[in-house]
């Protein structure tokens, strides 16, 4: 009896555990400002300049697709992309070195940031998981 109180008290204080572990990452693109912010929990973690597409990036709510720390465009030239993360068919947020073009629309459709910033928003989606991480890209 004693062991299957002990499993059942066992169970129940690892199930907090295990919820709490799990983060829910939320990254918000405004096309309007050409800015990110990235919160973890509810709580603001990150707040960064972007660049998005010239002609247009998808707006709405995704989920990402896959991770590439290496990307290189098939669609354009094999322009690098590093530290993609992808989220509606081509369209991903990754590196840029036109970093002097961060804060305006300069790609083709995709979010840019500043290779760092990249680098560090891969690692955290990666860590997290791609199922707890929601992308929302706004108008305004």
């Amino acid at each position: 009896m004693l062991r299957i109180v002990g499993a059942v008290v066992a169970m129940l204080v690892a199930l907090p555990l295990t919820d709490a572990a799990r983060a829910d990452v939320v990254i918000t693109v405004s096309k309007m400002r050409q800015s990110m912010s990235v919160s973890v929990n509810g709580m603001p973690r990150y707040s960064w300049s972007v660049s998005t597409g010239v002609g247009g990036t998808p707006s709405g709510s995704f989920r990402p697709q896959s991770l590439d720390r290496n990307h290189r465009s098939s669609l354009f030239g094999n322009a690098p992309m590093p530290y993609s993360i992808f989220y509606d068919g081509h369209f991903a947020i990754h590196g840029t070195n036109a970093v002097s073009q961060l804060g305006r629309p300069a790609s083709h459709g995709c979010v840019r940031l500043h290779p760092s910033n990249a680098a560090t928003l891969f690692a955290l989606v990666q860590k997290e998981g791609l199922g707890n991480t929601r992308i929302v890209i706004q108008q305004f």
